[in-house]
């Protein structure tokens, strides 16, 4: 009887953490039709900076551990249509080419001339590799994309070490007029 207690107050706090977790997953089928329409918005959950004395910044803040994972709040975004790439991102690390201006330290750009090269990765994974023409700092986005919706996107810029971000892909937003 005892051991059929444990087992059900194990199985009970199991079902209740599991719970508590985020759960950004989507369905096979609904990541399927985003990938094969080629518009979807990639939703940044943490940022992931190369540059050691960010790094080392952060540990050295109180309660700031070794990780070298940002948290990120919601709305930074890449989002992808047939005709224009729109990225809102922080960037945290080392900038050759830095202005006064916040908005131009970030990467936030519109761009409408650049090539889309989609290959397939490791598991089942789409890798796409973005090149924009119009753009003068920034080199290559590389996004890949999981069967369950989670990705991974890489920026690298001309001006500023590489960056990355943790994330999840949705539907694009509809604006309503």
């Amino acid at each position: 009887m005892k051991n059929l207690f444990k087992i059900i107050a194990i199985s009970l706090m199991m079902i209740i953490i599991n719970s508590c977790t985020s759960q950004n997953v989507l369905p096979n089928q609904k990541v399927t039709s985003l990938l094969q329409s080629g518009e979807f918005t990639f939703l940044a959950e943490r940022a992931n900076p190369t540059n050691f004395d960010v790094i080392n910044v952060l540990s050295s803040l109180p309660g700031g551990g070794s990780s070298q994972i940002l948290n990120l709040d919601y709305g930074y975004t890449l989002t992808l249509k047939k005709n224009e790439v729109v990225a809102v991102l922080p960037y945290f690390g080392r900038m050759f080419s830095p202005t006064f201006d916040n908005e131009k330290n970030s990467y936030r750009f519109t761009s409408k001339d650049f090539n889309i090269n989609e290959t397939m990765g490791k598991k089942g994974s789409v890798i796409y590799t973005i090149t924009p023409k119009d753009l003068q700092n920034v080199r290559a986005i590389i996004l890949e994309v999981f069967k369950n919706g989670k990705a991974y996107l890489n920026i690298d810029g001309n001006d500023r070490q590489p960056i990355s971000y943790d994330g999840y892909i949705m539907e694009n937003a509809v604006i309503k007029k």
